[in-house]
């Protein structure tokens, strides 16, 4: 799988995410094409510059002064009217809609009635449809990024000084790990969050990957003992049919009926968690006890713990990332003599595919039936590997063995 990770040491913003776009390979060429299809009065410039010794690329638009403030539909219509992909159209919409729900969020008023204020100028609007072509040209299958710094201080805003992160920032960066910095300026601007937290899936360290491409986009500013640069690598990790990242979730439990114990469990898997069990253990003063665990993505983290903390008694979760490797699956049917049983193929590239009949399929037909469980099992077994021979089931898009 290809990723695009964004290294934000030194925090984010539109123009650096743009500028590290065009510096890992994007052609400019066709991101100028895009935002001059939006007919404002601007030019697009990239530049190569040196931020704290280091070279980078710097993007630069070049527009007159407005007074005018636009809404959201006003910024849709741009949109719209423009040259862009269906694709690039649809993510800068929601990144233009990112912004318009944290500032109706912090203003408390209707996203319909949000002045775009300093996100709304020419600038700001090139940097974000700009960078919205340019992810779409990158071609990487998913986004990653570091905790991200908000920079210490205070920033001169519309609504007047404001202490950082500012208020709309503040509000696109919940549920993102911020790192600590002590540079006194703003270091992520809301156009760079709103970029970030709309195509970031996860924000983690920098993944075990194959390194293709790494593009540097440069901040405005010099900053005194830091270098000003957005990195963002390009490359390869395993792929999601070899390998992927999911969290652990453990607490143990030695205080709890069975019954409560056993609840939990099944809210957590209801709640879509990957898998949930318990392991019987022996606790401190030779208490026994249990180990809850919880694998899941790392999306449903939060949601797990509400449950963990809501249905046990437990004053901590031990959580952690892990990676594993898993076959590819394709779901199969078999006819059988007691009729048609669902079924999983699971396979490595170069390896024979494996059948695992459906639990709830083979009891339902075995208590249909009157027969034992192993029974539909075995007919089971028996009907996929007759179907194998005659070469009539193949997982899609691989040469099997049972071709």
């Amino acid at each position: 799988m290809r990723i695009g990770y964004f290294d934000c040491f030194s925090g984010i913003s539109g123009d650096m995410t743009l500028a590290a776009l065009i510096d890992a390979g994007v052609d400019h060429r066709a991101i100028r094409e895009a935002v001059a299809s939006l007919g404002l009065p601007c030019e697009l410039m990239f530049e190569t510059v040196r931020r704290g010794g280091f070279r980078a690329t710097h993007a630069k638009v070049i527009a007159p002064h407005e007074h005018a403030h636009r809404h959201l539909h006003h910024i849709e219509a741009l949109i719209d009217e423009s040259t862009l992909t269906p694709r690039q159209n649809e993510l800068a919409k929601r990144i233009f809609l990112r912004l318009g729900e944290a500032e109706a969020a912090v203003h408390g008023i209707a996203l319909e009635t949000i002045h775009f204020h300093e996100v709304g100028a020419v600038d700001s609007i090139v940097d974000i449809v700009g960078a919205a072509v340019g992810i779409d040209l990158l071609g990487v299958d998913r986004f990653e990024a570091s905790p991200v710094p908000p920079g210490r201080g205070w920033v001169k805003a519309a609504h007047g000084r404001m202490p950082l992160p500012a208020p709309g920032t503040a509000e696109l960066l919940k549920g993102v790990p911020l790192a600590e910095s002590t540079v006194e300026m703003e270091l992520t601007t809301p156009t760079g969050a709103a970029i970030l937290t709309t195509v970031v899936e996860s924000f983690n360290p920098l993944p075990p990957m194959t390194i293709e491409k790494i593009g540097l986009g440069a901040g405005a500013r010099e900053i005194p003992d830091q270098a000003n640069i957005l990195r963002l690598f390009v490359g390869q990790v395993a792929s999601p049919a070899d390998g992927d990242r999911v969290w652990v979730l453990e607490t143990n439990l030695d205080d709890l009926p069975g019954e409560v114990v056993g609840y939990a469990t099944t809210r957590l898997l209801a709640a879509g968690a990957l898998d949930a069990f318990v392991t019987p253990i022996l606790m401190k003063k030779n208490r026994p006890g249990v180990v809850v665990t919880v694998l899941c993505e790392e999306a449903r983290v939060a949601a797990m713990e509400e449950i963990l903390f809501r249905e046990t008694t437990t004053l901590g979760i031990r959580r952690y990332p892990v990676s594993r490797h898993t076959l590819r699956r394709q779901p199969t049917e078999v006819a059988t003599r007691f009729g048609p049983i669902q079924g999983k193929l699971g396979w490595r590239e170069g390896h024979p595919a494996t059948f695992s009949p459906e639990y709830d399929d083979c009891a339902r037909v075995a208590a249909a039936h009157g027969v034992a469980l192993r029974e539909v099992y075995d007919a089971a077994h028996a009907a996929y590997n007759n179907q194998r021979m005659s070469a009539t089931i193949a997982p899609e898009g691989t040469a099997s063995e049972i071709e």
